[in-house]
């Protein structure tokens, strides 16, 4: 344990150089695009690409179940939960397919990350400004009724001990105004190889599970919680599966 304690503190800040200049190249790359693609899958696949690389530099293999789960001709509404740094490089390298980001405002504002952010067409909610963040909403509704996907991480922000934290209201709010199926997807592995506020890259195999649609036409928006309820228990008891299984 000593020994590969050792290699991962020498490791992590070689991965991390990797990773920082691969996100200016790629991120650079993704903006210039941006301005050419209408549709914003260019630059999503340059965006997948870059989580490709994370995982490969790291050391990180993921297996995915479930794919057969997703009709590429029906729009919906991914939502995963949120264990650690790498869930984004998982879900943008490893799902096969199209869709944007509804991510919170802060994450716009990091330099040629943000900017790329804007070209592939992912969608910005301010979490401290209701208007903004009902306004973006909306938006976001009318982006998926258009026939795009859209990945939420509906704890809002990444475990702090590994246990799947309360869900928001605001992506619910968002499927019902939309109309569209939620596919729920479960992360394993994630945590510990990389949670939040630990700069340490740890080596590790991940699960990325996609559980079958669940239909939101029978729900309306006074049924949300509900709604909430039971797609956080469909999440929760596939990670609890996991975590046994490990």
């Amino acid at each position: 344990m000593q020994n590969t304690a050792w290699i991962d503190r020498i490791r992590t800040p070689i991965i991390m150089v990797a990773i920082v200049m691969m996100t200016i190249l790629l991120g650079s790359v993704a903006i210039i695009v941006s301005f050419f693609s209408k549709n914003g899958n260019a630059p999503h696949l340059i965006a997948r690409l870059w989580g490709k690389f994370i995982l490969l530099v790291s050391g990180i293999k993921v297996s995915v179940t479930g794919l057969s789960n997703v009709d590429p001709k029906k729009s919906c509404i991914f939502m995963a939960n949120h264990q650690g740094n790498f869930d984004i490089p998982v879900l943008l390298g490893c799902l096969p397919f199209q869709f944007r980001w509804l991510a919170k405002a802060e994450l716009f504002r990091i330099p040629i990350f943000g900017r790329a952010m804007r070209g592939c067409g992912y969608i910005s909610i301010d979490r401290f400004n209701r208007s903004s963040a009902f306004e973006s909403l909306d938006k976001a509704a009318i982006t998926i009724q258009s026939g795009v996907n859209v990945m939420i991480f509906p704890e809002g922000t990444r475990s702090l001990d590994g246990k799947i934290r309360p869900f928001k209201k605001g992506g619910f709010v968002l499927t019902l105004n939309a109309g569209v199926p939620i596919i729920p997807v479960i992360i394993h592995g994630t945590y510990s190889i990389m949670p939040k506020k630990r700069l340490l890259i740890k080596r590790g195999d991940v699960l990325l599970e996609i559980i079958e649609p669940v239909e939101t036409s029978g729900y309306t928006i006074k049924d949300k919680d509900i709604l909430i309820e039971r797609i956080r228990n469909i999440i929760c008891e596939s990670f609890d599966k996991g975590k046994g299984a490990n």
